[in-house]
């Protein structure tokens, strides 16, 4: 297979066949356009898929990497973490409500949060993140505020050193990117400093929007005229990139992080 489909059903279909032919004792089936079963278990193919699309000359390298990585999850997710090695490895990510329709609620460790968003917890590994099971807290004999306190404690010791690169446009508005590329860059929205630092240089409380995993943009609160504009791309880059969250813009104030600028 040199090139990859890029059509939903067409790309569904050929991801089946190849993980077929490497793992064929174990049961694979398509249960809708866009979602494998692997022995009973869903795996969603929207997010494997904008990648190829994001990248199509390397398509066969990401999917292979993909498959490989979900197979090395199920293996070690299979294996309970003691605390003691997974304290500094609990992460934080924000993710769309979405993710409920093909999880349960009930088994997944996250805490609501705005914008129809939740925090899930994970636990960050080399090459993968494992998602935290309300058993595993149970297990390690935590709740879940001990577990989100450990997490934004972690995810402020990852961005300490994160630097912002600062852009104004002709009519003065700003915006603030912080791009690491390490799979929390949209999680940094969560940093209790975040107002603290990033106020300054946007002249008061500001805006964030965080259409997908790997994108953090903080924007001044006008002028709309520029607003607008970023919002345009946010629509974009939500349509298109993988790991999609929301199109809508945080507001950041001294108090925390309120839901969309209609609802502040």
């Amino acid at each position: 297979m040199s090139e990859l489909p890029r059509e939903p059903e067409a790309f569904s279909e050929a991801i089946m066949h190849l993980l077929r032919r490497q793992y064929p004792n174990q049961a694979i089936d398509l249960a809708g356009p866009m979602d494998l079963v692997i022995d009973g278990r869903h795996l969603a193919l929207t997010n494997l898929l904008r990648m190829v699309n994001c990248d199509p000359g390397n398509g066969m390298k990401i999917v292979e990497d993909f498959l490989s990585r979900i197979v090395e999850g199920d293996a070690i997710g299979s294996t309970p973490m003691p605390l003691s090695l997974a304290r500094s490895r609990i992460m934080p990510r924000i993710q769309p409500n979405t993710l409920f329709e093909h999880l349960d609620r009930s088994q997944v460790a996250h805490t609501p949060w705005v914008n129809d968003t939740s925090i899930v917890y994970v636990i960050d590994l080399p090459r993968m993140t494992v998602s935290i099971t309300l058993e595993q807290i149970v297990r390690w004999g935590l709740d879940m505020e001990e577990v989100e306190a450990q997490a934004r404690m972690n995810l402020s010791s990852y961005a300490s050193s994160v630097e912002v690169k600062l852009v104004e446009s002709a009519e003065g508005g700003r915006v603030a990117i912080l791009s690491v590329q390490d799979g929390y860059d949209a999680a940094r929205l969560l940093m209790r400093s975040l107002h603290g630092r990033l106020a300054p240089k946007l002249r008061g409380d500001f805006y964030v929007a965080a259409p997908a995993r790997d994108i953090f943009l903080a924007v001044s609160q006008g002028p709309d005229d520029f607003v607008e504009r970023v919002q345009v791309r946010v629509d974009r880059d939500y349509r298109r990139l993988p790991y999609p969250i929301t199109n809508e813009l945080f507001v950041v104030t001294q108090d925390g992080v309120a839901g969309t600028a209609a609802a502040a």
